[in-house]
């Protein structure tokens, strides 16, 4: 879901291969990000965790896939292709924001059990609106392309500045990997309770900045292509970074913490 039919220029006719390069990169990430504490844990018998889990994963990663691939069959020119592939695409976006609302209230429900540490619920309320806010997002303006799918220059802006939120979280996995202390999640495995360890809201924030970055060249090249970055860019980014921002206020505040509790209500 990127492109539609390019005609005119030679300069025109090669601007589909930029989404390509953006969506390799955004695969790339969610890849390498995930490695060191998911994958390669995985692949080698040491990581522990339910199997909701594999399967939010799955999903996640199963969409990076597929915008590579999307964007490749438009650079191909085979937008047919492009097109039929696109529910698909629906069907991911909706199991990505069903798994991760699911798996969020799991986890807030199982830190509220009692005989968990105390705080521990109200700070796996709080770093769970990392989640829950960032599928609003997703939801958001995922909606927003698919209603946009007969304006090909908003549609595609729409898919990547989607993308590209979703990259704070593998861009986190190197923080933990190289900065936080070592988990032995193992020792944990026959204890009574759920095991959680669950991480300032803040820690969140330089992640997804970094991630931004990628917004950034997106809208180099739109400044170096069209004169001017697209307001997809411009409107979308401002709204990505005030959630970014704002996100230690909202998981603090008494509304949310409600919210969050009535989530974890649902699986409790």
């Amino acid at each position: 879901m990127t492109e539609a039919v390019w005609n005119g220029s030679t300069k025109a006719a090669t601007r589909p291969q930029f989404y390509v390069w953006m969506a390799g990169a955004c695969l790339a990430i969610a890849v390498l990000g995930f490695a060191p504490t998911y994958a390669l844990p995985l692949a080698t018998g040491k990581f522990f965790g339910p199997p909701l889990i594999h399967v939010h994963a799955a999903i996640l990663y199963t969409w990076m896939i597929y915008f590579f691939v999307q964007s490749s069959l438009v650079a191909r020119g085979q937008v047919l292709a492009h097109r039929t592939w696109g529910m698909l695409g629906i069907s991911i976006v909706t199991a990505m924001v069903f798994m991760t609302l699911t798996v969020s209230a799991i986890q807030i429900a199982q830190a509220s059990l009692p005989g968990q540490p105390e705080g521990l619920a109200h700070n796996m309320r709080a770093f769970k609106w990392i989640s829950v806010g960032g599928m609003l997002f997703i939801a958001t303006v995922f909606t927003l392309a698919i209603v946009s799918l007969r304006k090909p220059e908003v549609h595609k802006r729409l898919i990547v500045l989607m993308t590209i939120s979703m990259l704070g979280a593998p861009i986190a996995r190197w923080f933990i990997f190289f900065l936080a202390p070592a988990s032995d999640a193992a020792a944990h495995v026959n204890d009574p309770l759920p095991y959680m360890e669950v991480p300032p809201v803040f820690v969140a924030l330089p992640p997804s900045l970094i991630g931004d970055l990628l917004l950034v060249v997106a809208m180099v090249y739109d400044w170096r292509t069209r004169g001017r970055p697209h307001q997809v860019y411009l409107i979308g980014g401002a709204a990505l970074l005030l959630l970014q921002l704002t996100s230690v206020p909202v998981s603090q505040s008494a509304p949310w913490q409600a919210a969050a509790a009535w989530l974890g209500s649902i699986a409790g």
